[in-house]
Parts: C-alpha cells; sequence; structure tokens
C-alpha cells in the first residue's frame, strides 16, 4: 500500500524536475553578463527587479535574472557558486514545494535564491531554522550576500525586546526559529496598541529541516499561559466542603490500588442538590466532574505526614520511597489545588491558557510556503494532506559513494556497548573521523565512559548547547575525531572532511572582535584573507580523511521513525566523498523490545550465540521495519487528531483576532456599537415576551435587565399609556420603544464624553472584554475536549460533537461579549484628559476606566510552552529560561494524551481549571455559569422541591 501511495504522490515529478532544469539553464544562460557587473551594479540590480514587479512582471518571469544575480553575489562575498542542482531547489522552494536534498548539498545556500526573489515583492520572507544558534549564524553567513545586493536582514532572538523585534521583521528577509515566529503571532493578538505589534503579514516562508518542524514537533502545540483568575479558588474551596459531607461506601468507593474514586447514586444525588443541577453528567456540567473527583481523591486517597506535609500554610509533597520533602514539585491535574483547599491553606491556581496555536495551523497562514529537508519522502503523504506541499528529490550534485553496512545484533546491551566502543577505537586509531548517535543524554554519557576507559579522545554532545553543539559538529569530520551525540544534535550543520572552513574564519573573526553587525565593514575587509587561509588548511586535511575512508557513522540504536535513522547516517557521504554506516542494536532496545524482537530472539536461542557474538540476518530487519512502521502510523495519527480538533478551534481563533486586528488598526466602532446595543436590546425583550400574552410578560423583570444595561430613562406606564393598553403593547411595539430609548441613552453619553473619547473608550471596552471572554472560552473549548471521549460511550462522534458544542459555547461567548460591552459603555466611570505633544498640539484624548481591566497580561508574568528540537514540550519563562517544574507537568500532559490518542476518539485528560460563575449568560444572579448555587443562594432542600420550584417560574 505505501508503494502505491509513493507512486501516486510522485506522479508528474519528472515534468517538475524538467521544469526545474529549464530554471537552472536560464540562470546560466545570464552567469557571463552578470560577471561583467561592478559591485554597485549588481547592488542596483535588486531596484531595477522591484520596479519591473511594480510595472506587472511576475516573479517566475524574474527568477532566472535574481537567481544570476545571487548566484554572482554569493560567489564574491561568500566564495561559493550555486551549482545547478542547488538553483533548481532554489526554484522548487520558489514554486511552493519541498526540496529534498542530501546532507551536504548546501541547503543553506538553496535557501538564498528563494529568499531574495521572493523579498523583490517587498512584503517580508521569513526564513525558519530548527535553533537561535543557526539562525543567528545563517543570517550573518547569509545575510552579506544579500547586503551586496543591496537587501536587509533581520534575526530574531530569545530575549530581545518588541522594538529589536519589529526592526528585525521590518527587513527584507528574517530568519529565527519555528517557536519564535510562532510566539510572535500569539503575542500580536494580545497587544493592546497597533505599535505593540511586531509581524508585519505572513507571505511567504521557507522552513530548513522542514520534516523537524512540521513533522516531528507538530504534536505539541504553542501555548502563552499566565496566571488564571481566583475563581477557580472558590470552586476547589467549595468541592473541599462537600466532599466532607460524602460517606466512603456510600456515597463514593474508592480503590487505593489503583488510586482511583467512584460516586455512586447516592452520592450524585447529594452534590446534585447541594449544586442546584438537575444532572451532574450532562455536558454543560463537565467540568464539575474533575473538581468533585479531586476532592474526593484529596480527602480519601491522600493522607497528610504521609503522603504531604502543610508547613508554613504551604502543601508540600513527601517522596514515598525516602521520606524526605520535594520541594518545588506539585501534583497534577488539580489535585494540589484540591489538597490545598481541604487544609484550608491558599489555593494557588494554576496557570491559564491566554494564547495557544499549533504549528500546523500557524504556518497555514502562509500565502506560500516551502521547505528544504534531506529525508522527506517517508511523510510526502502527510506533507500534501496537511501543507499541501509536494516534495521534490533533487538530484545529488556527485553520486553518493557511502557504504551502509547491515545491522549488528546483540544480545544484551552491555555487549552492543563493548563492540561499539571496540570498533570505535579501530577507526580512530586509523585516523578515520568517527559520529556516534545515540538516542538519549543517558546513553552517550554511558558510551563515553566506556571511551574514556580505553584512553580514546571525544566530544559528548547531547543538543543542551546549540552554539558549541554546532561548532563541534561542523568539525567531527577532522582527522581522528570522535563525537558522540544524541540522534538529534546538531542537525542543520554541515559535517566536512577536514573541518568546515566556514565556522573556521567565523572563529577566527570573532577573535579578532570583527562583527558583521557592529564593524560590518573591517569585518568585509578581512573576511576573503581568513576564509582562504582556513580553506587550504581544511583541504589538505581532508585529503588525509577521505584516505582513511571518509565519515563513519555508527548509530547505537535504531529510531522509531525511519526518518532520523536516514538523517543520521545522511551525514556521511556529502558531496560523492566516502563515508561508510551502520548500525549496532541489542534484544533489549526499546524499539526491539516493545515491537516484535522474538524473531531475532529466537535466532539467537536456537543457535546459542555467545554475547559478544552478533548476528546479521533479514528477518531483523524486516522486523526493524515492521516495528518502525507501526510507530509512525501511531504518531502520524497522534497528529492527524491534533490537527482535527485544532481546526475547530482554528477557525474560532481567526474570527476573534482578525476582529481584534480591525480594531487595533483604527477601525471606527460606532456602528458596531449601535448593533451591540440592538442585539442587547431586542435578546432581553425575547428573553420576557417569549412566551404568552402581553398581559402575562413580567415587565418588571425585564425593566430591572435593561437597567443593568444603560440607564433607561422611559418608565412601563408611559409604554403602556403610549400604547393605549398592557393587551397591545406588542414585542414589536416594546422594541420600538425601548430601542429609541437606548438610542437616546448611547447618543447622550457620546456628548457628554466627546466624539473621540467615545471611540477610544469604544475601542479599550472592546477589546477588554473580548481578551477576557476569549481566555474563559479557551478553558471551556479546553474542558469540553477533555471530556468529549465520553460521548463515544453514546455511540456519537467525538469530532462531530466537539465541533457542534464547540459552535455553541463560542455563540454564547459572542453574545457575552455584546452584552458587556454595552454594561461597561455605559456604566464605567470614565476620566477624559487630552494628549498633548511635545509642541503643544493635542494628541487626542486618553482616557482611565476604573474597572476595566485593560492590558490586563501586559505586566503578568506568562510562561511558554513549545516544541524542544526533539519533538518534546518544554515550558519557558519571558527571559527563554527552562521552568522545569512546569515542564514536567506538561510533558507527563502530553504523555497521557498520547497514550490515550485514538483516530476515533479524543484524548480525556483531566486538568483544572475554573468554569466562569457569573455574568453576560442570562443566569441569575448569585448563580453559577452551570446553574450552581452560590454562598450568596441557597439550594432547595430537595429535587421535588426545586422542580415544583421551576415549574412556578
Amino acid at each position: 500500500m505505501a508503494n502505491v501511495l509513493e507512486k501516486v504522490l510522485r506522479v508528474g515529478e519528472g515534468r517538475t524536475l524538467r521544469r526545474l532544469k529549464a530554471y537552472a539553464k536560464a540562470v546560466n544562460d545570464l552567469e557571463d553578463d552578470f560577471k561583467t557587473l561592478t559591485d554597485e551594479e549588481l547592488h542596483n540590480e535588486t531596484a531595477e527587479l522591484r520596479e519591473r514587479y511594480a510595472a506587472g512582471e511576475s516573479l517566475d518571469d524574474l527568477l532566472p535574472e535574481a537567481f544570476a544575480a545571487v548566484r554572482e553575489a554569493s560567489s564574491r562575498t561568500l566564495g561559493m557558486r550555486h551549482f545547478d542542482v542547488q538553483l533548481m531547489g532554489g526554484a522548487a522552494l520558489h514554486l511552493g514545494n519541498i526540496a529534498e536534498m542530501k546532507t551536504g548539498e548546501g541547503k543553506t545556500l538553496v535557501a538564498t535564491t528563494a529568499a531574495y526573489l521572493n523579498a523583490i515583492a517587498s512584503r517580508g520572507v521569513h526564513v525558519i531554522t530548527v535553533n537561535d544558534f543557526l539562525a543567528s549564524y545563517q543570517s550573518e553567513l547569509m545575510g552579506r550576500v544579500f547586503r551586496a545586493l543591496g537587501m536587509t536582514t533581520g534575526c530574531i532572538l530569545a530575549g530581545q525586546t518588541p522594538q529589536e523585534r519589529r526592526e528585525m521583521y521590518a527587513a527584507d528577509i528574517t530568519y529565527g526559529t519555528n517557536n519564535e515566529f510562532g510566539f510572535d503571532y500569539l503575542r500580536d493578538n494580545m497587544a493592546w496598541q497597533a505599535q505593540d505589534m511586531v509581524q508585519r503579514g505572513h507571505y511567504f516562508a521557507i522552513v530548513d529541516e522542514v520534516d523537524s518542524i512540521l513533522i516531528d514537533e507538530a504534536r505539541t502545540p504553542l501555548i502563552i499561559s499566565g496566571p488564571s483568575s481566583g475563581e477557580a479558588n472558590r470552586w476547589f474551596a467549595e468541592f473541599a466542603t462537600l466532599a466532607r459531607r460524602l460517606q466512603p461506601e456510600i456515597d463514593y468507593e474508592v480503590d487505593e490500588k489503583k488510586r482511583t474514586v467512584g460516586v455512586l447514586e447516592p452520592g450524585i444525588e447529594k452534590v446534585e442538590d447541594y449544586l442546584g443541577i438537575d444532572n451532574l453528567y450532562e455536558s454543560a456540567n463537565t467540568p464539575l466532574i474533575s473538581f468533585l473527583n479531586n476532592a474526593i481523591k484529596a480527602d480519601a486517597l491522600f493522607k497528610r505526614d504521609k503522603d504531604y506535609v502543610v508547613i508554613n500554610g504551604e502543601v508540600l509533597i513527601v517522596d514515598e520511597h525516602t521520606g524526605r520533602i520535594l520541594s518545588g514539585r506539585r501534583y497534577n491535574e488539580g489535585i494540589h489545588q484540591a489538597i490545598e483547599a481541604k487544609e484550608g491553606v491558599e489555593v494557588k491556581a494554576e496557570n491559564q491558557t491566554l494564547a495557544t496555536v499549533t504549528l500546523q495551523n500557524y504556518f497555514r497562514l502562509y500565502k506560500k510556503l516551502s521547505g528544504m529537508t534531506g529525508t522527506a519522502e517517508t511523510e510526502a503523504a502527510e506533507f500534501m494532506s496537511t501543507y499541501k506541499l509536494g516534495v521534490v528529490a533533487i538530484p545529488t550534485n556527485r553520486p553518493m559513494q557511502r557504504q551502509d553496512q547491515t545491522d549488528l545484533v546483540y544480545k544484551n546491551e552491555q555487549a552492543k556497548f563493548e563492540q561499539v566502543a571496540e570498533d570505535i577505537a579501530e577507526r580512530h586509531e586509523a585516523g578515520q573521523p568517527v559520529l556516534v548517535g545515540t538516542t538519549s543524554v543517558e546513553k552517550s554519557e554511558y558510551l563515553s565512559k566506556l571511551l574514556a576507559k580505553k584512553g580514546i579522545k571525544h566530544e559528548v554532545l547531547n543538543a543542551k548547547n546549540h552554539a558549541r553543539e554546532a561548532a563541534i559538529v561542523a568539525q567531527a569530520g577532522r582527522l581522528g575525531a570522535v563525537t558522540v551525540a544524541t540522534n538529534m544534535a546538531g542537525r542543520g550543520t554541515d559535517i566536512m572532511l577536514g573541518g568546515n572552513a566556514e565556522f573556521l574564519a567565523v572563529a577566527e573573526m570573532n577573535s579578532r572582535g570583527l562583527s558583521p553587525v557592529e564593524t560590518p565593514d573591517e569585518y568585509e575587509a578581512a573576511w576573503d584573507d581568513v576564509f582562504v587561509a582556513q580553506k587550504a588548511s581544511v583541504e589538505e586535511e581532508g585529503d588525509k580523511v577521505r584516505e582513511a575512508g571518509g565519515l563513519y557513522v555508527l548509530g547505537t540504536e535504531r529510531h522509531e521513525s525511519r526518518r532520523i535513522d536516514n538523517q543520521l547516517r545522511g551525514r556521511s557521504g556529502r558531496q560523492g566523498d566516502p563515508g561508510e554506516s551502520r548500525f549496532y542494536l541489542s534484544l533489549t532496545d526499546d524499539l526491539m523490545r516493545l515491537f516484535n524482537s522474538g524473531a531475532a530472539e529466537s535466532l539467537m536461542g536456537r543457535g546459542n550465540v555467545p554475547d559478544d557474538l552478533a548476528i546479521e540476518n533479514k528477518i531483523v530487519g524486516r522486523a526493524i521495519r515492521s516495528a518502525q512502521s507501526q510507530v509512525e502510523s501511531r504518531n502520524a495519527e497522534i497528529r492527524k487528531n491534533v490537527l482535527k480538533y485544532d481546526d475547530v478551534l482554528n477557525r474560532q481563533r481567526e474570527a476573534i483576532y482578525s476582529d481584534r486586528r480591525h480594531i487595533l488598526e483604527g477601525d471606527d466602532l460606532k456602528d458596531r456599537t449601535e448593533a451591540f446595543l440592538d442585539d442587547v436590546v431586542n435578546e432581553v425583550i425575547d428573553t420576557h415576551t417569549g412566551e404568552g400574552n402581553p398581559d402575562d410578560w413580567n415587565l418588571d423583570a425585564m425593566w430591572t435587565e435593561l437597567g443593568t444595561l444603560y440607564p433607561v430613562s422611559i418608565t412601563i406606564d408611559e409604554v403602556i399609556t403610549e400604547a393605549g393598553s398592557k393587551a397591545k403593547a406588542t414585542r414589536e411595539f416594546l422594541a420600538k420603544e425601548i430601542l429609541s430609548d437606548a438610542k437616546v441613552a448611547y447618543e447622550g453619553r457620546e456628548e457628554s464624553l466627546g466624539d473621540g473619547a467615545m471611540r477610544e473608550l469604544e475601542r479599550k471596552v472592546v477589546l477588554s472584554v473580548i481578551d477576557r471572554r476569549w481566555r474563559d472560552h479557551l478553558y471551556e473549548m479546553d474542558y469540553l475536549k477533555d471530556g468529549i471521549g465520553l460521548r463515544a460511550m453514546a455511540q456519537r462522534d467525538p469530532l462531530v460533537e466537539y465541533q457542534r458544542e464547540g459552535f455553541a459555547l463560542f455563540q454564547n461567548m459572542m453574545g457575552a461579549i455584546r452584552e458587556e460591552s454595552i454594561g461597561f459603555l455605559f456604566n464605567l466611570e470614565v476620566e477624559v484628559q487630552s494628549q498633548v505633544g511635545h509642541e503643544g498640539h493635542d494628541h487626542g484624548p486618553i482616557i482611565a476606566a476604573k474597572g476595566l481591566g485593560e492590558g490586563e497580561n501586559k505586566d503578568a508574568v506568562l510562561n511558554f510552552s513549545a516544541p524542544n528540537t526533539e519533538g518534546e514540550v518544554e515550558v519557558r519563562d519571558q527571559r527563554g529560561r527552562i521552568e522545569k517544574a512546569e515542564t514536567a507537568r506538561a510533558q507527563r500532559q502530553q504523555q497521557l494524551v498520547e497514550e490515550n490518542a485514538d483516530p476515533e476518539i479524543a484524548a480525556a485528560r483531566a486538568t483544572s481549571g475554573s468554569p466562569e460563575a457569573s455574568g453576560g449568560d442570562g443566569k441569575p444572579a448569585g448563580r453559577g455559569a452551570f446553574g450552581q448555587s452560590t454562598t450568596d443562594t441557597l439550594p432547595p432542600a430537595n429535587r421535588s422541591e426545586r422542580r415544583s420550584q421551576a415549574k412556578r417560574k
């Protein structure tokens, strides 16, 4: 099946390659002409191309000249001339494809052609890399090419101020990581002023190592979180009180072995009576179930001075094995808050999601998307279905000479690593450089100890320091070098035999105190001599390495994805260099242990194979490929599942963000506010006139509710007198009279404040209400997704139910935004001041509105959750420092999601949070969002009384 799909996806590939070759030929035809240009003429080429583009020529028409200009500029500034296959790769990127190019084919240089061509449109080009170091390095190095052509380059890095980021985005071509670009998008949509936004649109993106960013890291969404509201504290406290009223074995049962609780029918009735609801398990009450379960668990399963202690008003966990206090650790999923409520100490609310987006939906924002990688073939179907990206395999510049040896399988891990160390020692003695790939930090450190015992000098890299990592991996091809790395370490950095002349030259320039930013003229003047000297040294050493057999890549374990294995192998044999690769495996490796290692085990058992003797067998290879296919399918389903559910939220996010952007960019909200007023007043009237005759309507209740929205100036008696009688006061008549009165009140408010102040008040009110209601909506959508899997038990499609109920929640949110905005506009206490500029000019009014809560997140301590280079979730603070406790919790959450992932059922996970308790949803004062009683109102004694009371209403 996979082969058939692969053939279908590759239909038309020959035609595409012929088109790309035609572009390369057109560029070659112009090469001699561009060589004759002076540096100044080459610099002016950009302005000429932009004039032609403005006059109506397409970028496709300009491609040959643009590519020829970049090739010439690169030759002059870097001493690097684009090969024909690199021109083909650049054309593939421009056409919106993924260019699959083997390691060492110069993908960084390939990106310059497509980036320059699309930057001619002056709409900004984004080049996305896997880490900050590569973004900085590539922007510096390739920036020399772009500067020679009169274009500017920017680089987005963690820790930059909004002003610095805005300047970087204003450049023609901007480098940065996917997380930085994604978080800037979210921050822009939390901005309070238009000048606080930094991005200027999403026109064209080139994603380096596209499979890593768009596939491996796509399981983890980008999340900005901040302190949640205090409403959660009240719910935890209320349910702690309720839990103490329930009796074990009567109202609930406890399984101490499994650490679970189950609420029995008598307990359910008590809970419903206490909360004032009819059915605890209907969808609207889903959030309450986690509060209840956590409160019972805290009461029945977690014992004070055994599982935890209370010191200075703080609940601290006790390690069950050592008895030591685990400072800084907290229980997950709301349990810790439930224990805090049980003990009566301060409940520390978990962070609340303020903004979130998946990488899939972020990159879908770009008008045109492209990417580069050495290993995209295995994921071609997913690239097409998710991103509408075709994969084009670009030929290598020179034939591949690397020899890929068959796998060696040992009985256990100890025997495997001993043989690995022996193999490395032999190669090292012969002067052949060795790159060893491991699957974890622990295993890389274990192997390091074995090599140290043998006296073999080596480097250990485990993706902790990207700058040091890239520099060392770049030198991993030097004579006799031994580098032990996790499989993903150093990705994106070319390993050249004899060393990387560019890296050595940049290091030399840095040692001289020269910088392309701070001292650009001195940097340019010194570069050529430094680079030529380093290049000569590298070429001499490279010849010796080739004689020793080239780079030897040794894998100590098969990764769960074939693509990662191919990436490791692909580090050897670049540009037609000699090389070799081999994988050492054991029956205790994770992949072999979890998926079908029986074949190899039976072979070894029958042959009574000693520990230090390996087997080479096709059966083992088939078992490994089968295991990898299973894991890849499972991970693809997880990503597909994440995307299906985020697509529902994405449509809502786009609507809200579009609204915010129009408000920030200065839309006049007068018409919108008047529409809000019409809608809100009509909703109130419909609520109170929906049933019965005019004589039966409770106009007193209607007037009371209208009075909470705006200052009503007409009385009920006046309206009835105007109608002739109460029976003649129809719904239409009431609407006409009340809307007329509301518009008079609006005009009065506008007159008292002034037009300018009223527009500013409308802007601030609507922005503030949208932000607050959107945060609460994200909370409710999280709750909905947590419990949506239960719908499958009722033979319903969870996704369809999520779409339906999510739409209803969104409609409720929009209604609440309208109602709350009108209430604030009329009832806020507003102080108006004139904003005077330096020269004494009036720059318009500024207002202060008490109680509005404008810009609530401006000074809040925010956390940023995103995938790291290995696809695992990682939480950092605003300075880019890892939050260890938050990261541990987030990783556990991700693990739970993936363990329960199913293509049909959304992962159900329990999280803590607070349902909205008041306002904007038509509930009576003193009632929760789900109809629950609060401390202000006591529930009726029992359900029958409650039902009779409902009938009376």
